[in-house]
């Protein structure tokens, strides 16, 4: 594989939460402006956020938004929640399963996180999305989380 496209070790991807990363879109002009992971890299071009999890024993990835309010960050770089399988906006408390990103819960009911494609090889995670190039673990050099006077399920 590719160590450029190399995110992280199998091991550094949690169950309970989530291990953020930094990539950068091939095509700039894909990106939304509104969602809540993008950032401005150093080069001035935009950069967006995924979430590693691991579900059922496989590694997923997801882009960093909620699909109810997407200007808001699932894991704002202290880890999202995760129990049973299922990944938590706390601005809402909508629930996502883990393993394909469906929402089974919450105002955004019915739909779907953006997947990033990820592999595993050789006890490593990798980037496996033509549409990304890796750039870093943590966070992009984001907007903040978008929450404005919002209330969340966390107190924040």
């Amino acid at each position: 594989m590719d160590e450029h496209r190399r995110i992280a070790g199998v091991e550094e991807v949690p169950e309970e939460s989530t291990l953020l990363a930094t990539l950068r879109p091939v095509d700039p002009t894909a990106v939304d402006e509104g969602e809540g992971d993008v950032g401005e890299g150093e080069d001035d071009g935009p950069e967006v956020e995924a979430v590693l999890t691991r579900a059922a024993g496989e590694v997923r990835a997801f882009r960093n938004y909620c699909q109810h309010w997407t200007d808001i960050r699932l894991d704002k770089d202290d880890g999202a929640f995760v129990r049973n399988g299922e990944l938590f906006c706390q601005k809402h408390g909508a629930t996502f399963e883990a393993d394909g990103g469906y929402c089974n819960f919450g105002p955004c009911e019915g739909a779907v996180l953006e997947s990033v494609g990820v592999t595993v090889a050789d006890e490593a995670v990798y980037l496996d999305d033509d549409a990304y190039e890796f750039v870093r673990l943590g966070p992009s050099a984001g907007k903040g989380d978008g929450s404005g006077s919002r209330i969340d399920f966390t107190g924040n």
